[in-house]
């Protein structure tokens, strides 16, 4: 008998069975992977939801508790306008009064009056003011800021007065200034006559007593006068009597008056009479 040819097809089918199988677990694999994926990014989309609706609340809220100066500075609030209106209406209150229009600058008085106290209950509260709040006075306010404007109240006439009270006020107050600066002068330069008298008599003795000349130089040198632990006082006066009040009333209150130093600083006419008078007089040992 024949021997049978060798059938070489079945290792072929053997390969592409195994192959089938790879390809089925691979896209099986594939499957599942992409299942994953999408069930992951579907809880995302869930998870951030959430939290977008979190934020925009929160912003929601921080804006509604801004403070009361952010408030005001802000173009669109109405606080803001009703600041610029009440600075406004204050303008037109000095022209209306002084065109005798009394009844308008009551009106736009007690208008500002409200504004200022909507103002102020807004910023204890610290909430923005709402548009009820605000509509009534700025309805209000406009209203009357027309009428001031309808008479003739317009801004180079308001400019004009504002310039106007604004010299008065800086006359008014450099002259202040210089009265009172006159007034000082007097009230340090007035002496009596027998005081006068007084200064005078020191200034002669001062300048024939040459020991009391060399007891200023000794004093002059004296380690008290940089000693930082004591108490240092400087006194800037030509008024004799005034200096030796403030001198007698501080060592006679103090606890230690041989812990005070006192520096006097005065002109050259009544360095004389001040060196006789305090080296003539104890105050208890302190040292000038």
């Amino acid at each position: 008998m024949r021997r049978r040819a060798t059938d070489y097809r079945r290792p072929v089918r053997r390969r592409l069975s195994c192959w089938i199988w790879v390809l089925l677990l691979l896209s099986l694999v594939a499957g599942c992977v992409l299942f994953a994926v999408q069930h992951k990014h579907q809880d995302e989309d869930h998870v951030e939801q959430p939290v977008r609706e979190i934020n925009h609340r929160n912003d929601r809220v921080v804006h509604e508790n801004q403070n009361f100066t952010e408030e005001i500075l802000s173009a669109k609030s109405y606080a803001r306008q009703l600041a610029e209106q009440m600075t406004l209406a204050k303008a037109y209150v000095i022209i209306a009064k002084e065109h005798n229009n009394l009844h308008l600058a009551w009106e736009l008085s007690s208008n500002i009056r409200s504004c200022q106290l909507l103002l102020s209950k807004a910023a204890m509260r610290e909430e923005p003011i709402s548009l009820e709040e605000a509509e009534p006075i700025i309805k209000s306010l406009s209203s009357l800021i027309f009428k001031a404007q309808d008479a003739h109240y317009d801004i180079a006439t308001t400019i004009t007065t504002m310039k106007s009270h604004i010299q008065a006020l800086e006359e008014r107050a450099n002259a202040a200034t210089i009265q009172s600066t006159v007034f000082g002068q007097l009230a340090a330069e007035s002496i009596p006559k027998n005081l006068q008298c007084i200064d005078i008599k020191l200034t002669a003795d001062w300048l024939q007593n040459k020991s009391m000349q060399e007891l200023a130089d000794e004093r002059r040198n004296s380690p008290r006068l940089v000693d930082n632990n004591l108490y240092h006082f400087c006194i800037f006066s030509d008024n004799l009597l005034a200096v030796s009040v403030v001198v007698n009333s501080t060592v006679s209150n103090a606890e230690h008056p041989k812990q005070l130093v006192f520096h006097i600083v005065t002109n050259g006419v009544k360095y004389g009479a001040m060196q006789a008078w305090f080296l003539s007089n104890d105050f208890k040992g302190y040292q000038h």
